[in-house]
């Protein structure tokens, strides 16, 4: 679809694939790209879960800092509304995502998947927020995301060293889902978030926007849109079906159809 970031679909799953070698480097045109591939995927009744890769050698190196060094401060505060717009548009996503790292996920890059449901990452990957070493902090999720995945001193310890981390300690700290040898990351990932896709899509779409919603309200307010997204689904078709089965053959033999 874009210049540098395509979008191809196989039985029901997606993968956004970022193609800007050698390192993938996030300019504002391949962030402004991964916005409209969000948005297709959204859009999408036949996608049901989301791949996002950045290609058998490297995720993302980070944002083109070039392209930055010489903005006035007022000027990054209008681009980065634009910047978040895409981020936002991601981690949006109504379906499951997962983020298949290979090589570098730094910067911007590893605020890329962060955005994602879940990250698999080969055994050579180094991952980190090295903003700090440019005199700036991550400003596409790293303060807020990484906090909320890995916890305030964790996430503090590599905001404020800008340190890489190796897929050991990414996985021990629980940033990472699963690490896999370095050619199998793709695989790895689509075999992950393969079984969603024959999987009740409203019921899951529902869950996601439970969770991450909840995730930012007190939690009264979490059980209150829970309580909503619960009672909603009993106006899908996927609900009829799932019961209908449960009842008549027992647990987990339910087709469903998406509705």
């Amino acid at each position: 679809m874009g210049e540098y970031v395509s979008v191809q679909v196989t039985g029901g799953l997606a993968t956004i694939q970022l193609n800007r070698p050698p390192m993938n480097v996030l300019n504002f045109q391949v962030q402004d790209e991964l916005r409209e591939a969000a948005d297709q995927v959204t859009a999408d009744p036949e996608v049901r879960a989301v791949v996002l890769y950045g290609g058998p050698k490297v995720f993302a190196a980070g944002a083109d800092v070039k392209e930055m060094a010489a903005k006035s401060s007022e000027e990054m505060a209008d681009v980065g509304k634009r910047l978040h717009a895409g981020y936002h548009a991601v981690s949006k996503i109504p379906k499951p995502v997962v983020a298949a790292v290979a090589g570098f996920a730094l910067g911007a890059g590893l605020e890329l998947a962060l955005c994602a449901d879940f990250r698999v990452c080969g055994q050579s990957s180094k991952l980190g927020v090295p903003e700090i070493q440019l005199g700036i902090i991550p400003g596409l999720g790293g303060t807020q995301r990484l906090p909320r995945l890995i916890g305030p001193a964790r996430a503090k310890n590599l905001v404020f060293t800008g340190r890489f981390m190796d897929s050991d300690e990414a996985l021990r700290i629980g940033l990472v889902d699963k690490v896999v040898p370095d050619p199998d990351v793709y695989d790895a990932a689509r075999k992950l978030v393969t079984p969603f896709v024959a999987g009740p899509a409203q019921a899951l779409r529902a869950a996601k926007q439970a969770i991450d919603e909840g995730l930012e309200a007190d939690l009264d307010a979490g059980l209150e849109i829970e309580r909503q997204q619960f009672a909603a689904l009993f106006a899908t078709e996927d609900q009829k079906l799932g019961m209908t089965s449960f009842i008549e053959n027992g647990p987990g033999k339910a087709t469903f159809v998406g509705r």
